[in-house]
């Protein structure tokens, strides 16, 4: 079963998107805090992170790159999924090594699930 780590402090979004990846039979951790992130990813070894950038305690711009800095973790594979739309954002993402950066508001969570499953491969 392939492991998703879930990085989303909004309790809507993360347990609407959790259900819906456990019904596509995908294993999912939750973790609302930054500081919990990089223990999550070592204990659990996930196929792919989903990552908000606007958390509680520290951005996701900074776990992303405490991510691959890493060399336990470094190779996960990271999507960024966020409200913030600008394109210096977008570009930020992919520089600090998001393999893709995902717009919450213009995206179907059918689309996005969808979009998911294709880095799972």
């Amino acid at each position: 079963m392939k492991k998703i780590l879930l990085i989303e402090d909004d309790p809507f979004l993360s347990s609407l998107l959790g259900n819906r990846l456990k019904k596509e039979g995908l294993e999912v951790i939750s973790v609302k805090k930054g500081s919990e992130v990089i223990k999550a990813m070592s204990d659990n070894r996930p196929d792919l992170v989903l990552l908000d950038i606007i958390l509680p305690d520290k951005s996701g711009f900074e776990l992303l790159g405490d991510m691959k800095s890493d060399p336990q973790i470094s190779k996960i594979p990271v999507l960024i999924i966020s409200n913030l739309g600008q394109e210096s954002d977008v570009a930020k993402g992919k520089e600090l090594g998001a393999v893709d950066y995902v717009i919450k508001a213009k995206i179907s969570i059918d689309d996005l699930v969808t979009k998911i499953k294709s880095f799972l491969v």
